[in-house]
Order: structure tokens, then C-alpha cells, then sequence
């Protein structure tokens, strides 16, 4: 009987095991990433530029799918004004769900890194779409893979406890939150720049 329930410990144990990366990373690591980036961004906006100075939607994709990850931050107030759910490429997956791999190959459906200008909006296949430019060697093939910010249904409105859909390397997000990136875009003069960091 002893033996069996040796077996049965060791067993259980092995079973039981967490598996590697699925610790939650603490919202001070998340807000340290944010404060790097935005000192970043302004960098890049005060270099020179017709870059808007007052706003910009920051991505942190070391964030799960499921979780809050788009951030529309005040540069003036230095605050987060609202935050919604973003999906990543299917290129993007590893064997380890969460950790991510990016690339700015085309038709590598991976989402690429760096900082974008969002353009001009046109309507296509997902509707009202804005155009990105990558202004990074790591996302510099933007345009040529057609890499553009819109709004897809499977994207859900609230935070999951799971992943969400995957896109083909865009910056896809909820109808509901898309809505309220447009106003934004749309009111404002000069263009706004997007960083996608991990």
C-alpha cells in the first residue's frame, strides 16, 4: 500500500507540474515598460516631424491577448486616457502560448515591433481600416504586407481569462473600442504615431 501511494504522489506530482512562463507578471513591470516607451515616443516626436504631440496608442504585446494590451496615453497629462483588447498575428505563436516571435517578412502573418504613423483611412474587407507606416527596421515592411489598424467581431469588448483571435500580423481590434480610436484619428490634425513593443 505504501508503494501504490509513492506511485500515486509521484504521479500527481508530475501531472501537476506548472508549466514553464504562466506566472503573471506584475503590473509595476507592465507600467516600467509603458514609462520606457513613452519616453521613446517623445523622443521620436520631438526629433522633428508632423507627428501628434498630445497622443499616442501604445501596444505592449508581452501582455496576453486576453488582457488589456492597446493604450491610448495623454503625453501632456502623462496618463492612460483608455486601453482595449488587440489581437497578434498567427506568424506570432511559438510552441509556448503567450511568448511571442515577430518578423517583418511578408506573409509571415507575425506581427512586426516598432513604431507606426497612422494614416489615412480607406475602407476594405473589415471595413474602415487605417493605414500604417513602419518607421523602424523592424517594421519597415508595413505597407508592402498591407499591415493596417481595424476592427473584427471575434475580438471581444472585455477581458478574457483566454486568448483571443489572431490576425494576419494587423493590429486588430474590438468593433466597440475601434469606434473610439476613430474619433480620435479623425479629430486630429497631425498624425499619430503607434508603438507595438514587447
Amino acid at each position: 500500500m505504501k508503494i501504490f501511494n509513492l506511485i500515486l504522489f509521484i504521479t500527481a506530482s508530475f501531472f501537476t507540474t506548472p508549466k514553464p512562463n504562466t506566472t503573471i507578471e506584475s503590473p509595476a513591470a507592465e507600467m516600467e515598460r509603458l514609462n520606457n516607451q513613452v519616453t521613446e515616443v517623445k523622443a521620436l516626436i520631438n526629433s522633428g516631424g508632423t507627428y501628434n504631440t498630445k497622443i499616442v496608442f501604445l501596444v505592449d504585446m508581452k501582455i496576453k491577448s486576453g488582457k488589456n494590451r492597446f493604450f491610448v496615453y495623454d503625453l501632456v497629462n502623462d496618463k492612460i486616457l483608455d486601453q482595449g483588447l488587440v489581437a497578434n498575428g498567427s506568424g506570432s505563436e511559438t510552441e509556448v502560448r503567450g511568448n511571442l516571435k515577430f518578423s517583418n517578412e511578408p506573409n509571415s502573418n507575425a506581427t512586426s515591433l516598432g513604431h507606426y504613423l497612422i494614416g489615412k483611412s480607406y475602407n476594405g474587407m473589415f471595413g474602415k481600416s487605417y493605414k500604417l507606416t513602419g518607421l523602424d527596421a523592424t517594421n519597415s515592411n508595413a505597407v508592402k504586407r498591407a499591415i493596417v489598424m481595424h476592427s473584427y467581431s471575434a475580438v471581444p469588448e472585455e477581458e478574457q481569462g483566454h486568448y483571443i483571435a489572431l490576425s494576419h500580423g494587423c493590429p486588430m481590434v474590438n468593433e466597440v473600442f475601434f469606434k473610439k480610436l476613430e474619433k480620435i484619428i479623425d479629430a486630429s490634425k497631425s498624425n499619430i504615431v503607434m508603438n507595438i513593443y514587447y
